[in-house]
């Protein structure tokens, strides 16, 4: 690490590295520095001149403090350290003149504004502007452009920040945004006219500084002071990105990302973002049982006990879904084992192997992507597996990172050697030489890759891989339930066949993506009218991800907390609660009254399960080599928008479903 230098800033001295910007050594400091084009994540642009301070002894003009770096000061006369000044008149007159100057055009749309309340142009107005215009002429109009149903612009407000075409072309890795004209004609706009295709396009609005880029689904509904604003996790995808649910009243209003660096960083994709409607509709609000081939709706007592008598004494076999939380699953699997039955998680037919943490987790973070050099995906598509995971694949390989795909070839927003499609191009990856890549590379390898009957022997290539390469290896999810249930060992030898076969009754915890055959009786309990709820015999609502605290383990196995935001609709029962009613009325209470007694039974069998945030260290257990096969990896996941019984419920996400598959079957211009 180089040297660090000594700068004076407001008579504070302190020391920062050489290679640090001003505005970062002041937010060291511990000043404030106001800026609108300047943000942590993007490229410096320096286009917005807010963020003016003087520089003692340098230019006799206000210097801008985002794109010059501490090692460009020069010392005093005699050798004192550098003097900055952010409150000096100079600077006081300067950040005026740029309030006014960006106060030209801006409408005066406050009252209107779907910003209002969350605008760093209304706040930095009111905190370094002046009360007066010196400005008479009328103010220019921009139309505005058409981004689809997930962004609402509203472009003559823009302050040509530029802090969406940087995130579109540097972290989205989408060419399509950028500005035209000069002076007043200037405007932000998209190539021709043409839609983002990006899964992570909401983060635009998060960005957008003034109202130019607000929330569709979200604009005019509500103002942020109404919300209650809750802290959790999303289970939309195996990635556990940390969000904020804001609700008002009973109902969802929006979702939002939280900074992690070690997860996603602070961006979100647009299904996590938006898939809030979902929790609107298609809910199961009461408890059903089936008579005569027909669901009628019944009381808890009633299906309790009507749950409870078709278990009694009959082989029972007990489904994990994708988004279940540990706690659920922990209950059921005592439920369920209580009865004699045994209990599975892997419902996709993902061979992996229980107890073994190196193996169904891997060994790497996800922070581990940041600093490699060489990053190996084998049968996966992060782009729609995990697109904020993709996202930091591609900021590595904007660093210098070497990719190599073994699978379908797809659009990542990157660059990468694509090595083959089949279990071939594997073994061939395995029998070549490795130079010792080092702890610098990761393999990350997919569900698809582990689906087949090979999968095991696919799981101990990628493993051996990794062990000759000396890389770390990132087993990639696609349920956020998966690994917690895994964790507390939810798994039967023989996987999903052998538990339903011969079952006679079915116990699906939220598993709504796989076809029960007939012949069982079926307990459902879940939160929407999915695939799940149409097979039941029995159905006993339950809480969605919102609306009960748990616990989620993450895909590199990090233990994180989902807080409760609202109530379930109707009778709707959180999950835990429900399982412990029932297994009262078979008399095998379990032994827990609360979510703490749970969790305490949970950490108490579990431990590292208690460590909340923090990444265990799984011991290397490698797996012994398989056949491989020849056949080609499939993706784990099709269709994006459609992946579990919340996004399906959502019209939004039908609608962007449809239109992401108009778009993959639109003929090119030379076809």
């Amino acid at each position: 690490m180089a040297e660090l230098r000594k700068i004076v800033i407001d008579g504070q001295e302190i020391a920062v590295p050489p290679e640090m910007t001003l505005i970062q050594a002041c937010e060291e400091a511990g000043i404030e520095i106001p800026r609108f084009c300047y943000h942590e994540r993007l490229s410096i642009a320096g286009n917005c001149r807010m963020c003016l301070v003087e520089v003692v002894g340098g230019p006799p003009k206000p210097a801008a403090s985002c794109a010059m770096q501490v090692r460009d000061l020069r010392p005093g006369p005699e050798g004192q350290p550098p003097v900055i000044r952010t409150n000096s008149p100079m600077v006081k007159k300067a950040r005026e003149g740029v309030m006014e100057f960006l106060l030209i055009n801006h409408p005066l749309d406050c009252p209107i504004c779907d910003q209002g309340g969350e605008c760093d142009l209304q706040d930095q107005a009111m905190a370094y502007g002046v009360d007066f215009s010196r400005f008479r002429e009328p103010k220019r109009a921009v139309e505005d452009l058409q981004l689809g149903p997930l962004v609402e612009t509203h472009m003559t407000r823009c302050i040509s920040c530029t802090r969406c075409v940087r995130f579109t072309t540097e972290v989205a890795g989408v060419q399509v945004m950028g500005q035209t004209g000069r002076g007043e004609d200037a405007e932000i706009t998209t190539y021709l006219g043409a839609l983002i295709e990006s899964e992570m396009v909401g983060n635009i609005v998060d960005l957008c500084p003034v109202g130019a880029l607000v929330s569709k689904p979200y604009a005019f509904t509500a103002r942020p002071w109404e919300l209650t604003k809750t802290e959790t996790i999303d289970v939309m995808d195996a990635l556990g990105s940390n969000i904020r649910v804001d609700t008002k009243g009973r109902e969802v209003m929006r979702i939002l990302p939280r900074n992690h660096d070690g997860v996603n960083e602070e961006w979100l994709s647009d299904k996590s973002r938006y898939v809030w409607d979902g929790l609107r509709r298609q809910r199961l609000d009461r408890p059903y049982i089936r008579e005569n081939g027909k669901l009628r709706p019944a009381t808890w007592p009633e299906a309790l006990s009507a749950a409870a008598a078709a278990m009694k004494g009959k082989k029972v076999a007990g489904l994990v879904g994708d988004l279940a939380s540990v706690e659920a699953a922990y209950a059921l699997k005592l439920l369920v084992e209580g009865q004699g039955g045994t209990v599975e998680c892997r419902t996709d037919g993902a061979r992996l192997p229980a107890g073994n943490r190196s193996a169904y987790v891997g060994t790497a973070a996800i922070e581990d992507i940041d600093h490699a050099k060489v990053i190996h995906l084998i049968g996966t598509n992060p782009r729609l597996e995990a697109p904020v995971l993709n996202a930091r694949i591609r900021k590595a390989w904007l660093n210098g990172a070497d990719v190599t795909l073994i699978g379908q070839a797809a659009d990542l927003t990157y660059e990468y050697a694509h090595l083959g499609a089949d279990r071939v191009a594997l073994q061939a990856l395995l029998d070549r030489d490795q130079d010792a890549e080092g702890a610098e590379s990761v393999v990350i390898i997919g569900q698809g890759a582990l689906r087949e009957a090979d999968g095991d022997a696919v799981l101990a290539a990628a493993m051996g891989l990794a062990e000759r390469s000396g890389a770390r290896l990132l087993v990639l999810h696609t349920a956020a339930g998966r690994v917690g249930a895994m964790d507390i060992g939810c798994v039967t030898e023989g996987g999903l066949k052998a538990v339903t076969e011969g079952a006679e009754v079915i116990y699906n915890l939220g598993a709504d993506e796989i076809e029960i055959g007939p012949g069982a009786f079926v307990i459902y309990q879940g939160s929407h009218g999915d695939r799940g709820a149409h097979r039941a015999d029995i159905i006993l609502p339950g809480s969605a991800y919102t609306e009960e605290p748990g616990l989620f383990v993450n895909t590199e196995g990090r233990p994180q907390l989902a807080l409760r935001a609202g109530f379930g609709p109707g009778e709707a029962k959180e999950n835990w609660a429900i399982l412990r009613a029932l297994s009262a009325e078979l008399g095998a209470t379990l032994p827990f009254d609360s979510i703490t007694a749970l969790r305490a039974k949970l950490t108490e069998a579990v431990p590292h399960l208690g460590e909340i945030d923090q990444v265990p260290e799984n011991p290397w257990q490698p797996l012994d080599l398989g056949q491989l096969g020849r056949a080609e990896f499939q993706p784990a996941v099709q269709d994006f928008y459609l992946t579990n019984p919340i996004a399906r419920a959502s019209s939004l996400m039908a609608e962007l479903s449809a239109m992401a598959k108009a778009r993959a079957n639109t003929a090119m211009a030379a076809e």
